[in-house]
């Protein structure tokens, strides 16, 4: 039955007796209806009883409020608010209901109050109350907590929306006196350290007023609490302080002072409370501060007056726990929240985070094998049913890399098969079987973790490749990348995969909208991020950094625009600084036992703030070229679309083309064209730019769509108008309809007949060349390529150049090919522009300072844009050399190049490091050659003190490499056995310098000019292949 004390009761339900239901005369309603008079003194009568009765009670509940309230909340609390809270408490005692109280009020500067009382202060009464909070887009911008003597009661105000600080200094001089006075008394004189109270000033003109007035009646602690702020300032840390509590009336308890770094005010201090519930403590009183951080955005101060309960026994070691608790709270996922606060308090923090970070790492493994058995739920769900053997797993994972004692390989692997056999005798559930199992391959194959760093942001893992590898792919041929990465932290799972030593490749974000698509992106997230890792390799091929990517999986779901975005800030983060864990500290467990280096690139939603904190952070971090760690830098990055470095390298793999497969001249030769993507974009609008300053009048562009619509013109669209929208960053929508011929047209999306124009137009109109620069990928695919194909089967354009990537799947790519001859420039050849500017920027950031490439920027600028149309301009022509001798289609033979060339450069790569020191300084000056001219002049004597032996090796190795195989072609490279291809590219270069030495020999020879250039083209040709004696 219910109780008479449950909240909203008004007592046993046979107290009261309803008029209606009684019997006889008496049963009449209470109120007259007729007469006017006996209503006036019956309605007198009940007001006259009502005051009474909230007198007596008022007479009682002041003085206990009074008394019981702690001083605390008479300074902090305004008055009238005290009226309001005293009065509520009344109404609620009269009416004889639970003290169970939420209140909201407005102040006169529009911020909002909530007040939440509840008839108890048990432990984690403050932790149910901050989840009971609403999620808003204002943020919580002040907390006070108050608790009654006699414990039957807690007050606690929650305040949302800002307030203004002091700014202004003569005010922040006189509302902080005390605490300057106070810090002056300390011994540290103004005269003494004048910067210092400087500094302090400067804080308290970042202060609020209420946050200056309240901490001047403990300057001490304000003091302190500046000294958590200073900490963490410019950073995303936590800074915790736990000292023993002086006053009289709080002797026995303890105030953890808190500043969080740039974090939700809302999500600190749930984390606090969760944390202090954990380790049983209770919070008596409490207060929350925001304190501005420039640029950081905010931190949170937050402060807790604690007491143990439950017997807890406090000592140091307690407080460490505690400390490092509040500290990894920030970061930790909500999934690790739940299972170690919750689900198996037993557990720990750190081992609940292995075990969670397992389950997330083991989803795109298992998941090929049966998506739905082991979905990420079920994974989970199959752990928590066999908790006490997934501990023991993270345990010898704790074990594996404790710096202090880790274990002995003899060691590991005993009780690996300890583990292995307990499975095999414990669980009879199939799926839960394999899972454990590969729980336990995870462990083995981790070659470095983070897991004891003190202040990390996420959990790393180094892993070995294979791990990845499922039971359904053991058996095919995949090349396994050279090392693998995975980070999980809150709100994110990330993956790091590269081919190579020394690679560079784009961080791209992935943030689904509804749950269902984060689970598919979840099963697919490796295979995507090995994919485009292994794209990038084959476009790598020409520069010393092999290819890699990494894909950072985000829970945005839900979340605002600002909510968003401040988590992705968060995650780009954790991760870029958990790398930075793995590659630059030396003090964890390396069972790899070699320096890494690596060289990440923007990709998808990461912007330059994301940039400049990456650098920044490398710097801070040790790495030793921060500069080079993240390209596209604002000031000394080369801007890819302002100097239309992708587009330059398209355009020379166009022009050859148009050669070779229309047989045109297209510098006197008239041609069209078609392109995706819009005037707006990097791409398309340089191509744009670049075509007509390279053929003038001699190229028309009849089509162009983008996202907008598109505009047709069979005579061309008018040049000066598509400049226009270029200039000026418009869609093709925007295209002035007044400068189309009689046949022109424009289209817009916001029609169903304008999306069907603008979704057909690469099939539709017919071309002597398309150009995807633009546009969704697997536009093109096998199911619908034949719509690019007219009534007779020929194309609608004979000739793609992909500029974009991945438009045309490779098997639409084939069938083209197949079916209407069409020639297709892959996305890997075409448009490699990008890459190559990127690369030669991470050179420029080992070699020069900042303002030292600031300086010579255009002119370095310049030269790289020669070097790439070079490179181009050779694959280009050997593409079309060994296609039109050896036959194939044309991505095919752009795929067997870049193999070719990264074949050639791994073994070089590993001939290299076996060489003296005398014999690799001898092939030096082909990184030098590498190097655009004014870049290498300025810097070159420092290359040792400035570039990684490694990237020097794999630099040297990549250009001679690509130098052999364009020169010799790919059947050349793929007759050598691959354990001679280094000797044999070695001596090459020997003999290359030999046939140099002939050929100067024949400049003062006495014969006919047109014979020495014969004799010098042979020796050009040929020459040092000949001289080899290896066909």
């Amino acid at each position: 039955g219910s109780s008479p004390n449950e909240y909203g009761s008004l007592g046993m339900v046979g107290d009261y007796v309803s008029p209606a239901s009684s019997s006889g005369p008496a049963a009449v309603a209470w109120q007259a209806e007729e007469n006017s008079h006996i209503q006036h003194v019956t309605e007198k009568s009940i007001i006259y009883d009502l005051i009474h009765q909230q007198t007596q009670t008022l007479q009682t509940t002041v003085p206990w409020f009074l008394r019981n309230m702690p001083s605390s909340y008479f300074r902090q609390v305004p008055e009238v608010f005290r009226m309001d809270h005293i009065k509520s408490i009344a109404t609620v005692k009269d009416a004889n209901m639970d003290l169970y109280l939420n209140l909201q009020a407005k102040l006169p500067d529009g911020r909002k109050v909530l007040t939440f009382i509840r008839p108890t202060t048990c432990p984690g009464t403050l932790l149910k109350m901050v989840q009971e909070l609403p999620r808003t887009d204002t943020p919580l911008s002040r907390l006070h907590v108050f608790s009654t003597a006699d414990e039957s009661m807690s007050l606690n105000m929650f305040v949302y929306g800002h307030r203004p600080v002091v700014q202004d200094r003569a005010r922040a001089e006189d509302l902080g006196s005390v605490i300057l006075n106070h810090y002056d008394d300390l011994g540290t004189s103004p005269e003494s350290n004048p910067s210092r109270r400087e500094e302090l000033i400067e804080h308290l003109q970042k202060c609020t007023e209420t946050y200056i007035q309240i901490g001047s009646n403990d300057p001490a602690r304000f003091l302190r609490q500046w000294e958590l702020v200073e900490r963490v300032s410019g950073s995303e840390g936590t800074a915790v302080s736990i000292t023993e509590a002086t006053a009289p009336s709080d002797l026995g308890n303890y105030w953890v002072d808190m500043a969080v770094a740039n974090a939700l005010p809302q999500a600190a201090l749930e984390n606090l409370c969760r944390l202090l519930f954990h380790h049983e403590f209770d919070v008596d009183r409490a207060r929350l501060d925001i304190v501005p951080d420039g640029a950081n955005g905010k931190i949170v101060c937050l402060r807790a007056l604690i007491r143990p309960v439950n017997g807890n026994v406090v000592n140091a070691d307690v407080f460490d726990r505690l400390a490092r608790g509040l500290k990894r709270s920030k970061w930790l996922d909500d999934q690790t929240m739940s299972l170690v606060f919750e689900k198996f308090p037993w557990l720990g923090v750190t081992r609940g985070e292995v075990i969670t970070g397992c389950c997330s790492l083991l989803h795109p493994v298992l998941s090929k094998e049966n998506a739905i058995a082991f979905s990420k739920a079920n994974i989970h769900d199959t752990i928590c049913r066999f908790m006490p053997l997934a501990a023991r797993i993270a345990d010898l994972f704790l074990e594996r890399f404790d710096p202090a004692d880790p274990l002995d390989d003899e060691t590991f692997e005993a009780k690996c098969s300890a583990i292995l056999q307990s499975v095999e005798d414990d669980v009879e559930d199939r799926i839960a079987t394999e899972i454990l199992v590969k729980m336990v391959d995870i462990v083995r194959k981790t070659l470095k973790t983070n897991v004891y760093m003190r202040d990390r942001y996420a959990l790393g893992f180094r892993l070995d490749p294979s791990v990845m590898v499922s039971a359904s792919e053991a058996d095919e041929e995949k090349p396994l990348p050279f090392g693998t990465l995975f980070v999980h932290g809150k709100r994110f799972d990330a993956f790091h995969v590269r081919f190579r030593d020394i690679s560079r490749g784009g961080m791209r974000l992935v943030t689904p909208h509804s749950a269902e698509q984060y689970a598919l992106e979840s099963t697919r997230q490796y295979d995507e991020c090995y994919g485009l890792a292994f794209a990038q390799q084959l476009k790598n091929k020409d520069i010393p950094e092999g290819g890699s990517k990494a894909v950072n999986l985000i829970d945005t779901i839900g979340l605002s625009d600002s909510g968003k975005n401040f988590v992705m800030r968060k995650c780009v983060k954790a991760f870029t600084d958990t790398i930075l864990d793995l590659i630059v500290e030396d003090d964890i467990v390396d069972l790899y036992g070699q320096k890494e280096v690596l060289y990440l690139g923007p990709d998808e939603q990461v912007i330059p703030e994301d940039i400049e904190w990456i650098v920044k952070r490398a710097a801070v971090r040790g790495y030793g070229t921060p500069a080079a760690f993240m390209s596209s830098k604002p000031r000394a990055g080369i801007n890819h679309k302002e100097y239309g470095v992708t587009s330059e390298g398209v355009n020379v793999y166009l022009d050859v083309a148009i050669r070779h497969v229309l047989g045109l001249n297209p510098s006197e030769d008239s041609f069209t064209v078609k392109m995706t993507g819009g005037p707006d974009g990097d791409v398309a609008g340089n191509e744009m730019k670049i075509l007509f300053r390279e053929y003038g009048d001699n190229v028309k562009i009849i089509g162009v769509a983008d996202h907008s619509g598109c505009a047709e013109d069979p005579t061309g669209l008018n040049r000066e108008e598509l400049l226009r929208l270029v200039h000026d960053g418009l869609s093709i929508a925007n295209f002035d309809g007044s400068k189309l011929s009689h046949d022109g047209v424009v289209h817009t999306c916001d029609t169903p007949d304008g999306v069907k124009a603008r979704n057909s137009m690469h099939n539709r109109l017919e071309a002597d060349a398309f150009l995807p620069c633009g546009g969704r990928p697997n536009t093109i695919d096998i199911t619908n390529y034949q719509h690019f194909l007219k009534p007779d089967g020929t194309p609608s354009s004979p000739l793609i150049v992909e500029g974009a990537n991945l438009f045309v799947t490779a098997e639409a790519r084939q069938a083209l090919f197949d079916d209407a001859g069409v020639v297709i420039v892959k996305d890997s050849s075409a448009n490699k522009g990008g890459v190559i500017t990127s690369s030669y920027e991470i050179c420029a950031a080992m070699l020069l300072s900042e303002d030292e490439f600031f300086a010579s920027k255009e002119q370095i600028v310049d030269e790289v844009l020669d070097k790439l149309r070079e490179l181009a301009y050779m694959e280009a022509n050997m593409l079309f050399r060994e296609f039109e001798n050896f036959g194939g289609s044309l991505p095919k033979v752009s795929q067997i190049i870049s193999e070719c060339i990264n074949v050639a450069t791994d073994a070089l790569t590993a001939q290299l490091a076996t060489l003296t020191k005398q014999d690799r300084e001898a092939l030096l000056p082909l990184f030098r050659q590498h190097l655009p001219k004014t870049l290498a002049d300025l810097s070159f004597d420092h290359v040792h003190e400035r570039v990684p032996d490694q990237y020097i090796q794999s630099a040297i190795s990549s250009c001679l490499a690509s130098k052999m195989v364009y020169k010799e072609g790919t059947k050349f490279i793929g007759a050598q056995p691959k354990e001679k291809l280094a000797a044999i590219a070695l001596k090459y270069i020997e003999k290359e310098k030999e046939i140099a030495l002939l050929k100067e020999a024949l400049a003062d020879a006495d014969m006919p000019e047109d014979k020495k250039q014969t004799i010098v083209d042979l020796l050009e040709a040929g020459g040092a292949r000949t001289s080899l004696g290896v066909y």
